[in-house]
């Protein structure tokens, strides 16, 4: 078993700790406890995750009760498969300076496809105890065909350098060295681009080189060792190739003499052969260094925002207008997908002072004929922020769902909706009489459908009113007009 590795006096080593790496983004703690358990009491695990996604990031720390439960799991189940994917354990080192100072740290390259992390450990196991070894993967899970060992000792390093360099392993003569961080490399070797001998040519599809004119065209410039025109499966060119020269100074003359030559009316494209992550490097680092210079120049404050412009002003006109408070590094006009003007722009003096002039100076300036509005450029997080802000500065001490004194046809949040009160059902009986007088006159019953038989009065008379000396006055109700006639009835029976 590997013993554990000078842990008491050292102390660069977790006592009863554990990394374990390759992990599928599927791992939760639960399934490495289930796992792990059976090696050992385990005092806790966790899976360290994507601060905003909350997702694995493929790697784990396992921490034991005891050191030997610690050391039986990484003996027996390193590079066990878990969820399909073998997983890889190595003693957890809080302390990176063993890491980076490179020693006893092994590169192999051009291994076969079919060597996996295990693979390689049991190869390079001999020679020593192993910290930590690893095959380099892509995104698909494919072997890149190198990969890394590191050796608790230097005297394994170099003892495993010595045996193994220049050795097949599947059939496939590999190279086994120091490693060498990127800086090392490049102090020692030099950047590639001084020692380059492949070469990448594009942009020639509608000119159909044959091969046999494909390499005549580079064959001035050197002795070829390999000349390759990419094809599809139809055998038709896909416009692009590689030429490969036996020295760095042919290649780098053919470089300088193709780079934008015409052929057949095709502008070559002639230029280093570069890996895909190499070139992704290199575009990656200039988009940095891009966003970098906009940010500096948001935070120096000379980038002005410039709207309601005419339709009329084009980038050489704002150039012009803005050109007299100082110098001008851009000045561009934002259009759309059809080229027609958005209305708005920006303008990019070398030096803040210039800048605040021309925020001054032109802010409310009519231009043909629209008063311009200057301001500061700013990000959009910025603007974001700044326009929270001010909203709530606005809102402040007023009701909720009131925003401003002006109408916004909008019903506030705490206004309470009148809710209609029921009407209680009325029967026939019950529906209210007029307050006019009317004549008791018999009229036709008439049953409607559904409903209760209702009296309809064949004709209503309404009574006029009554002149009196002092005026029109108010008819009499009905109630008074029956107490008048019982009055009279009872006169007339005495």
């Amino acid at each position: 078993m590997n013993s554990l590795p000078n842990q008491p006096t050292t102390g660069n080593y977790g006592i009863a700790s554990l990394y374990c790496g390759d992990l599928d983004p599927d791992i939760t703690e639960a399934n490495l406890y289930d796992k792990f358990s059976q090696a050992g009491p385990v005092a806790s695990i966790r899976v360290c995750r994507d601060v905003v996604t909350k997702r694995s990031l493929g790697y784990a720390y396992i921490n034991f009760q005891q050191a030997m439960d610690a050391e039986r799991a990484l003996d027996t189940m390193n590079y066990e498969l878990i969820k399909g994917r073998p997983m890889r354990l190595m003693w957890s080192q809080r302390d990176p300076s063993l890491r980076k100072s490179g020693v006893g740290n092994v590169f192999i390259k051009n291994l076969d496809k079919s060597i996996d992390n295990k693979s390689l450990y049991d190869t390079f196991s001999v020679f020593g105890n192993i910290l930590s070894c690893k095959v380099a993967h892509d995104e698909r899970n494919n072997s890149k065909g190198y990969g890394f060992v590191h050796f608790e000792t230097q005297d394994a390093s170099d003892q495993a350098i010595q045996k193994v360099n220049g050795m097949l392993l599947n059939d496939k003569k590999v190279y086994v060295g120091r490693f060498m961080t990127r800086k090392e490399r490049m102090e020692t070797l030099g950047h590639p681009a001084t020692r380059f001998t492949n070469i990448y040519v594009k942009n020639f599809g509608e000119a159909n080189l044959s091969d046999e004119e494909f390499q005549q065209l580079f064959e001035p410039y050197g002795k070829i060792v390999s000349c390759v025109i990419m094809k599809d499966d139809g055998g038709k060119s896909r416009g692009f190739g590689f030429v490969s020269y036996e020295t760095h100074e042919a290649a780098k003359k053919a470089v300088d003499a193709l780079n934008g030559s015409e052929v057949k009316n095709c502008k070559l494209y002639v230029a280093r052969a570069q890996k895909k992550n190499e070139r992704q490097a290199e575009l990656r680092e200039k988009y940095e260094k891009l966003k970098m210079e906009r940010l500096n120049r948001y935070q120096q404050g000379v980038n002005l925002y410039v709207k309601n412009l005419d339709d009329v002003i084009d980038d050489a006109r704002l150039h012009e207008e803005f050109s007299v408070y100082g110098n001008i590094t851009s000045a561009k006009i934002m259009v759309d997908e059809k080229g027609n003007t958005k209305g708005f722009g920006f303008v990019c003096f070398s030096s803040p002072d210039e800048a605040t002039k021309a925020v001054t100076e032109m802010n409310g300036r009519i231009i043909v004929s629209k008063p311009l509005f200057v301001a500061l450029a700013q990000r959009k997080e910025e603007r974001k922020q700044h326009l929270a802000a001010q909203h709530a500065v606005r809102t402040q001490g007023m009701p909720r769902g009131f925003i401003g004194h002006g109408y916004t046809g909008m019903i506030p949040t705490n206004y309470l909706m009148p809710v209609a009160q029921p009407r209680p059902f009325m029967t026939t009986n019950q529906v209210p009489r007029p307050r006019w007088a009317q004549q008791q006159q018999q009229g036709q019953m008439r049953q409607q459908p559904g409903g209760w038989p209702m009296q309809v009065p064949s004709v209503v008379q309404v009574q006029p009113r009554m002149q009196t000396a002092q005026g029109n006055q108010r008819p009499q109700s009905s109630m008074q007009n029956q107490q008048q006639q019982k009055a009279v009835v009872s006169t007339q029976s005495t």
